[in-house]
């Protein structure tokens, strides 16, 4: 039997340019804006399931911090031990006396998270989104752009068939969109709904 070079390549660093935003234009903004130093606020939370793209939010906020400012950021806030909650209660206070930032993710709004009082109520002192799901429609054009980025071309048929197989996060269905292309270059022949289920049966999908 062939075999296929079907590793994964590593998924590109999380920037605001790679965040599909979908409805989430605002969040997005106002989360660069305190990266960068131009929003008035000085505390930020963002709420959503996992994979809604908090974590991309955040990561993307510390790379494009302004040097010159204090970016504390918090992920995944409804696991934080006593000592952590402290931690980023004592940072949420240090705002009000114009030393840095707070930007902080967790799986609920902060009224509905098992944290201390006092935390729970300065996690709210600030702005707070709560993450809007990607609709079909945005995880299409998604798929769509990311491969004409590489090169390919996918038919609408193949990617409702994608969306109607795979998990729909977008890291699962960009690992299955490297998995065609590396598929599609080892058989040299285009990406048509045959190849895709030849591509997912080989790699056990």
């Amino acid at each position: 039997m062939q075999q296929l070079p079907l590793a994964i390549s590593p998924a590109p660093a999380p920037t605001f340019g790679n965040f599909i935003k979908g409805a989430n234009a605002e969040a997005l903004l106002s989360v660069r804006g305190l990266a960068e130093g131009w929003l008035r606020a000085t505390v930020l939370y963002l709420c959503g399931e996992q994979r809604s793209g908090r974590s991309h939010l955040l990561r993307a906020a510390a790379a494009a911090a302004a040097p010159a400012r204090e970016l504390v950021v918090s992920d995944d806030v409804q696991a934080l031990d006593e000592p952590a909650q402290i931690a980023l209660f004592n940072a949420i206070n240090r705002t009000r006396e114009g030393r840095g930032v707070v930007l902080a993710a967790g799986d609920a709004p902060p009224g509905q998270l098992a944290l201390r009082e006092d935390l729970r109520s300065r996690l709210g002192w600030g702005l707070v989104y709560q993450l809007k799901a990607l609709t079909d429609e945005d995880k299409m054009r998604h798929l769509r752009a990311e491969a004409e980025r590489r090169g390919l071309r996918l038919s609408d048929e193949v990617i409702r068939y994608l969306l109607s197989r795979l998990p729909r996060d977008l890291p699962s269905l960009n690992a299955a969109l490297e998995l065609l292309d590396r598929y599609s270059l080892s058989q040299q022949r285009h990406i048509t709904l045959p190849l895709v289920r030849e591509a997912l049966k080989a790699d056990g999908r």
